[in-house]
């Protein structure tokens, strides 16, 4: 599954246009490398995303078949760590 539908089907970007360009503006990293959106993604996989004001790690649990209600996007993704920047 490409990351940039990941994202958006496990909610943790709103929209996949959005998940597109923080792909292409180097702000979303799989496996320590930087992602391009066309990038797949698999079971275990490390994703890492730079926010305006945090960094977040996330570990890929699952990968959806076909699209999911909003109860169950948790189940597919673990966040490791979240760092805040200060101000």
């Amino acid at each position: 599954m490409r990351i940039d539908l990941f994202l958006k089907q496990s909610r943790i970007v709103k929209r996949r246009t959005l998940a597109k360009q923080m792909c292409d503006g180097g702000f979303v990293f799989l496996n320590d490398s930087k992602a391009k959106a066309q990038s797949n993604v698999k079971v275990n996989d490390i994703i890492t995303i730079y926010f305006p004001s945090k960094k977040v790690v996330y570990k890929v649990l699952g990968l959806p078949e076909k699209v999911i209600n909003k109860s169950q996007s948790p189940l597919l993704y673990d966040i490791l760590s979240e760092e805040f920047y200060e101000k």
